[in-house]
């Protein structure tokens, strides 16, 4: 393993890409593969490397090829923690199976020192039919340990863990979120030189997310080791990596600090609020029985998004009914995000015995916020509608990223100076000294 402080980088990616072709396993062609060996054996390059469209989503393309990756370049230090980030489909997970060696690349080399522990999935790794135990050895095994290693550290994985219990049962029984915390105290304690974590964090409890990023940290700083952690949780990010690359479109479009790189990330979900209707977002989830074409914000009966701390606030959703639903089942959740993703404010119509009986095929939801009492900043508003419950399955339309609010300098206590930053809320009280 490198020393940590080496400046000779662990990790070095020049020039890599990655292709597939939509709807097929392999070329898909007899006549494809021909071609590619006909050329391959002229000394020529790959004709199908010559075609091919970005990994744009939210456009329909003319190629049956596209690029999930296209030269992507990037060096990563030994003992260094390096946050990959960007919106679904811009190629984070396609990066990191080229990185842990699953799939091959199409153009492009990529250079590791050291032994790599991926955890890109639930069940990466693990084979459903043996049990923990069993698992755990087969996994240090992969990574080049010997029985005896694996011993040394057992007792401590599964503590880790906390599966005691069921370490004898196969993991074929476990819960996702056992499933996970098996997988990840395995990757994180069996001494690799490069730790891979993809998004499969989410899966566990919020206790253990924290424990996980407590012990990613203490691989990098007391260990030495290297870590790439992939997550939309921007409070994640920022807590546990120092720089951060944002990928879009299956290309690096910033790399640098995780506080300017967060900043450029949540400026494009804003960028794409702003200039794509909501019925064009590619990222809306739910059934979609019920649908909502527009969200305005209003200060005294004025459109603006910029307001003032304790300002009265009206939000306006404009929604239509396109299957039929029992309106008293429905509940409205409106969640408001800081710019590190944390969330400061919720709305729920179950807690405000909101009546949807007078629900029709079509009209508008107010949100009438006599005081928003927040901060100097800007907060992000998320929606999620849903029937029988908040269950996923249960999800009608579900959006990140519907608008952005501003909260704009103010003096909040009448005492001649603005208040402090920071994404929480201002309270009225009185301290009483006696």
């Amino acid at each position: 393993m490198k020393e940590k402080g080496s400046m000779e980088p662990i990790i070095k990616v020049e020039n890599l890409s990655k292709q597939y072709r939509l709807g097929t396993i392999g070329t898909g062609t007899l006549s494809h593969d021909i071609t590619r060996w006909w050329y391959n054996l002229r000394g020529k390059e790959d004709p199908y490397l010559k075609i091919g469209e970005s990994n744009d989503r939210t456009s329909k393309g003319e190629s049956d090829y596209v690029w999930a990756l296209k030269d992507i370049n990037f060096e990563v230090k030994p003992g260094e923690i390096l946050g990959i980030i960007g919106k679904n489909g811009a190629g984070k997970s396609s990066l990191l199976k080229l990185l842990s060696r699953v799939t091959a690349p199409t153009t492009g080399s990529i250079t590791c020192h050291g032994r790599i522990a991926s955890l890109l999935e639930v069940g990466t790794g693990f084979h459903p039919e043996l049990t923990g135990r069993e698992n755990i050895y087969l996994n240090g095994a992969i990574l080049g340990m010997t029985k005896k290693e694996i011993a040394s550290k057992f007792d401590e994985i599964v503590e880790f863990a906390g599966c005691q219990k069921y370490i004898e049962t196969p993991v074929k029984r476990y819960s996702s979120g056992m499933y996970v915390r098996l997988a990840f105290a395995v990757a994180a304690h069996l001494e690799p030189d490069i730790l891979v974590v993809d998004e499969v964090l989410a899966v566990g409890d919020a206790e253990f997310q924290k424990k996980a990023i407590g012990k990613m940290k203490s691989v990098s700083e007391e260990g030495g080791r290297t870590v790439l952690f992939v997550s939309h949780n921007m409070a994640s990010i920022k807590a546990l990596c120092s720089r951060a690359i944002l990928l879009s479109n299956g290309t690096i479009s910033h790399d640098g600090s995780v506080n300017s790189i967060i900043e450029q990330y949540l400026s494009s979900n804003i960028i794409q609020t702003k200039e794509i209707n909501i019925l064009d977002r590619t990222d809306i989830s739910g059934s979609k029985k019920i649908i909502f074409t527009e969200v305005k914000t209003f200060r005294q009966n004025i459109e603006t998004n910029s307001f003032y701390s304790t300002d009265s606030i009206n939000i306006v959703f404009k929604y239509e009914m396109l299957e039929k639903v029992n309106p008293k089942n429905l509940t409205f959740v409106i969640t408001f995000y800081d710019n590190n993703d944390s969330l400061v404010l919720r709305f729920d119509t179950r807690e405000i015995l909101t009546d949807f009986s007078n629900m029709k095929t079509h009209g508008e939801i107010n949100l009438q916020i006599p005081k928003f009492s927040m901060r100097e900043g800007d907060y992000f508003m998320k929606i999620w509608l849903s029937e029988n419950g908040v269950a996923p399955e249960n999800c009608l339309f579900a959006l990140d990223n519907v608008i952005k609010i501003e909260i704009m300098e103010s003096d909040f206590w009448n005492i001649g100076k603005k208040n402090f930053d920071g994404p929480y809320a201002l309270l009225d009280g009185s301290f009483l000294i006696q």
